[in-house]
């Protein structure tokens, strides 16, 4: 048998390492470099993940359709003022 085909070097591990690092810090930075510095930037680009919950069919409790609350509340504040009307208007006629 041939002695250099015998003899074979262990690999650097220092040098392995080393290239490992790199390629993990590279990997954190391009990861950094996509997430947005701020609420305000990832609100803007997209939703997180929690907005993104609220409007599933995934979600538990009571899912009610926007338009729904929209029409409730609308009604509820002129209820409101049907009441206040209605209570000066008993209190002229009253007098």
């Amino acid at each position: 048998m041939d002695e250099t085909a015998a003899r074979v070097e262990p690999p650097n591990l220092a040098q392995l390492a080393a290239r490992n690092s790199n390629a993990v810090r590279r990997r954190a930075a391009q990861k950094a470099a996509a997430k947005p510095n701020s609420t305000r930037a990832a609100g803007a680009g997209g939703s997180s993940n929690t907005m993104m919950r609220l409007y599933t069919d995934d979600s538990r409790g009571l899912s009610v359709d926007p338009v729904v609350v929209l029409v409730l509340s609308i009604s509820f504040v002129f209820s409101v003022v049907l009441l206040h009307v209605g209570s000066k208007l008993a209190r002229f006629f009253i007098k």
